[in-house]
Formats: C-alpha cells, structure tokens, sequence
C-alpha cells in the first residue's frame, strides 16, 4: 500500500497540495511570455510553409504548360482565341484552387464582378457573367501569365496594339530561365515594359481598361519577393527589384528600370539586382 506523500513548507509545517492564486498567476505570465516569444517563429513558418507549397503549385503549372506545349507542336496559347488561358489550359487541371498561391486565397469579390482585381494577399475573382464569353464567368485566383507569352497569328490585330514581333511564341528559346511565363499577381497576368515604373506603395496597381503591367507582379507577397514559372519551366523565387531584370519579351531592356534613387521607399530595404 502506497503511503501518504506529503508536501512541508521550509518551515516544516505541512502545505495544501493545491497551487495557490499567485502561483497559478506565475505559470499564466510565463506561459504568455513563452506565447509571444514563439508567435512571430511559428507565423514566419507558417509563411515560409506556404511559399513552399506556392512553388509546389507553380511547378504543377509548370507540367500544365510542357504537355500543352507538347499537344501544340511547342508553341504557348495564342492569346488572341477568345479564350483566356483559365480556360485553354482546363483539360489539364482539375482542381480550381490551384490557381491560388497560398498566401492570397481570399477572393476579392465573391458574389461576382466585372472587374475582380486581387491584391497582394487577396485573389483575383470571382468573375460575373460579363465575360462570359471568354470563358472567365465564376474564375478566380492569385496568379498571372506574362501576357507576351503567346502565340497569335500574323493575321490577328492585338487588341492593346503592340507588336506580337517581341512575343515568346516557343518553350524552345535560348535563355527561357530568365524568361516569365507564370508568377504570382493581383489580375490574369500583364504585359510588363522596362519602362514601367513601381508601385509608389504596397499593393497599388492599375485599375481600369488598360493591360496592366509590371505593378501587378510587383507586389510584397512572400517577403520582398513573388514566385514563378518560366519558360523552360523551371520555378523560383524572384525579387521584386528583380522584376525588371527579367526578360518580359524580346526587347525588353534588362538593363532599363528604376535606378537605386528612384525605388519608392517600400522597396528600398529590399535586395538590389544592378
């Protein structure tokens, strides 16, 4: 039979066995000190859990893009069917959400719009019956196609009036790791210049008519970076000042863009790419 424990306090007279409201109140505060000193670890884990799986998704995209190819004789959609790549590319994917990064799956308007803009950390979508025609009523998601990979035919006008001459038409081109084809961004992609200037601040981006350009890349989504595929199908992280170093289409200047004075003040704590 097991005896009775016990418990004496340092003057040898017998203690409750239970804790008292101070010492319960000590185990409280150290237990919040403890909280608050791990919650900024486990919130920085968690986002670097999900820039993972966000460049687990875009390598998924990556395949997308290779057998699309491969059903195509090499060449990339043409961009000029009437349809938008969410819907040239649904034979190859099923699941919706894999058009979402995981840091931005939030929809931005999820009765439905005309014109859906995302965010930083909030998906594109869902689109109205507007533009039903081209396939996008009831899409969303929180990433874009560089608008300059593309193959339309000589005969097409484009409808923003650019050269289609500079498009990247084939995965089958010298240098297509430094060429964008798939990244994370605030609308269905962009058609980004060397002229373009950044966002003044976090998050800002065209709204309205005009193809957006390189604002809707630029955006804070995984610590002064965004994920992408290119073109030979390759995925990696991409500085935001990075941007403008990449080869958007043929002409592009890499070595146009801002100068280290002119970055706005959100980006200049941000890696230089000179």
């Amino acid at each position: 039979m097991l005896s009775e424990i016990k418990i004496f306090n340092w003057r040898g007279e017998r203690s409750p066995t239970g804790f008292t409201l101070i010492e319960l109140l000590v185990v409280i505060f150290i237990i919040a000190l403890l909280m608050s000193i791990l919650m900024p670890t486990l919130q920085r884990a968690r986002k670097q859990a999900k820039a993972v799986v966000c460049k687990s998704n875009l390598r998924q995209w990556g395949i997308i893009f290779s057998m699309y190819t491969m059903d195509n004789d090499g060449y990339f959609p043409s961009g000029s069917s009437g349809k938008m790549w969410t819907e040239v590319l649904e034979p190859y994917y099923q699941e919706p959400d894999l058009r979402c990064c995981p840091m931005a799956t939030k929809l931005a308007s999820p009765e439905g719009a005309p014109d859906p803009w995302g965010g930083k950390f909030l998906a594109w979508g869902v689109f109205d019956q507007t533009y039903a025609q081209l396939g996008l009523e009831g899409v969303y998601g929180s990433y874009g196609m560089n608008g300059y990979v593309s193959n339309p035919a000589p005969e097409v006008k484009d409808p923003w009036g650019r050269d289609t001459k500079n498009n990247w038409r084939s995965a089958d081109v010298k240098g297509g790791a430094n060429i964008p084809l798939f990244l994370d961004c605030v609308w269905l992609g962009g058609l980004p210049e060397d002229c373009d200037q950044p966002p003044e601040y976090d998050g800002e981006c065209q709204f309205g008519l005009v193809e957006p350009g390189m604002k809707a890349f630029c955006i804070d989504r995984h610590k002064g970076e965004i994920n992408g595929a290119f073109v030979d199908f390759s995925v990696r992280d991409v500085g935001l000042k990075q941007l403008w170093r990449l080869k958007w289409h043929k002409k592009f200047d890499t070595d146009a863009g801002p100068t280290r004075d002119e970055w706005p003040d959100w980006m200049k704590g941000f890696k230089d790419f000179d």
